[in-house]
């Protein structure tokens, strides 16, 4: 309409006035101020008018293109739904400050924050969850400490189930941290709360359990099997319920949660790896403190090598404090995760999957084969933790804490709770 207005206009100027002209119109009115005022006022308000209408053609634009955008997100919502799942991960906690992620303090890189650069990369959650990680109701199973690795940790989050999503958050970890598998689980899933139990896995050199006198560098060294069945008969101890407030910095000897349930501890047949022989221990229970297995650990090894009597591990289920070693985080690895109950009620309600990783064995085997075991015993043969830790083995008098201030130390170093 504006256009043929203009139009009328133009031909008012250029026809109208000289038709006027012809028909004995003078001059002077026809160009008389007023006549050409009102002339360029009509153009000016005509060109105002098309301006005005202008503008908000842009303002259209604008909020059309935001609207489109907010579409073209609900419509990749609807196409790929989000649902709670169940991730098994294997990682090689070698150079992490642990597996929980700590937002305020970013320069200690965790296997979290590697996993949630993933997820927000792979377009499995949306970027502002990274920083909110309780906007996609993610829990871990295990909070792994500092250097410990795992093959069965299990994260449950709420994610955007994109086509081949295993591929595609893979392609942004490195190849040291992997999500081996996946479960659909129920809404109100929690991958720590509805853990029955956890089993660990502790590999060391065998010369750990040789006399203190004996030369600890001697790679040498073969486990006899006589002080294998020793070993293993003092981690039976550990079996059932004790008080282990001597097992961690955290808890006072009469509080509840100091007790825990031992349901497996034992050490494997030792094998050899680079001319050194190693052993695997493995314990399971319910729920562990923080350092709780490599103090369990330390105590026994402290044994064997003869700095103290077997009778203080019973002691130190007691009230009174008991200054207990804690053996090095290297070889400290969290195998399985077991969800007995989750099972038992949704496993077989045809809609959810038990969580067993029977299909995966096989990717976690390889994935301990190449990432773990080596840099274990790389680690250990190159570092010698296990061998510098053994030496300060004498300073413990078994008694009260005399190393209290290096314990706070290791724990503001090492930062998270196991479980």
């Amino acid at each position: 309409m504006l256009r043929c207005c203009r139009i009328i206009h133009i031909l008012s100027r250029h026809t109208f006035i000289p038709a006027l002209r012809n028909k004995g119109w003078p001059d002077p009115i026809l160009n008389s101020r007023g006549f050409c005022m009102s002339c360029k006022m009509t153009e000016e308000s005509t060109d105002a008018q098309i301006k005005a209408l202008k503008r908000p053609a842009d303002d259209t634009l604008v909020e059309t293109e935001h609207e489109d955008k907010k579409l073209k997100t609900d419509q990749d919502e609807r196409k790929y739904p989000k649902k709670k799942v169940a991730l098994l991960m294997a990682y090689s906690g070698k150079g992490y400050y642990g597996m929980q992620r700590n937002a305020k303090n970013s320069q200690f890189r965790t296997i979290e924050d590697e996993l949630v650069t993933a997820l927000v990369r792979a377009a499995c959650i949306p970027e502002g969850h990274g920083n909110d990680m309780k906007k996609m109701s993610f829990q871990r199973c295990a909070r792994t400490d500092k250097g410990v690795s795992a093959v069965g940790q299990v994260v449950s989050l709420k994610v955007w189930m994109i086509d081949n999503i295993l591929d595609k958050i893979n392609a942004h970890l490195p190849p040291h941290i992997r999500i081996l598998g996946y479960k659909r689980v129920t809404g109100g899933f929690n991958s720590k709360n509805n853990c029955d139990a956890r089993t660990y896995s502790y590999m060391l050199p065998t010369v750990s359990f040789s006399p203190k006198d004996y030369n600890q560098e001697d790679t040498s060294f073969r486990l006899s099997s006589e002080t294998l069945q020793m070993v293993n008969r003092l981690f039976g101890l550990y079996k059932g319920t004790h008080n282990f407030h001597n097992f961690t910095s955290q808890k006072g000897p009469r509080d509840p949660s100091a007790k825990r349930y031992i349901t497996h501890m034992s050490c494997r047949e030792p094998f050899v790896r680079q001319e050194a022989e190693f052993a695997v221990i493995t314990v399971r229970g319910q729920s562990f403190m923080m350092h709780q297995i490599r103090k369990m650990i330390g105590l026994v090894i402290a044994v064997v090598k003869g700095y103290v009597d077997e009778g203080v591990i019973e002691r130190s289920w007691g009230e009174d404090k008991v200054d207990v070693p804690k053996a090095p985080g290297l070889g400290l690895v969290l195998e399985r995760v077991h969800f007995d109950r989750y099972n038992k009620r949704f496993g077989g309600d045809g809609i959810h999957e038990t969580l067993e990783w029977t299909e995966e064995e096989e990717a976690i085997a390889a994935f301990k084969d190449k990432h773990i075991y080596p840099s274990i015993v790389e680690t250990e043969l190159h570092e010698k933790s296990m061998v510098n830790w053994m030496a300060t083995l004498y300073i413990h008098d078994f008694e009260a804490t005399a190393t209290g201030n290096q314990e706070r130390k290791d724990d503001d170093e090492d930062g998270n709770l196991s479980d």
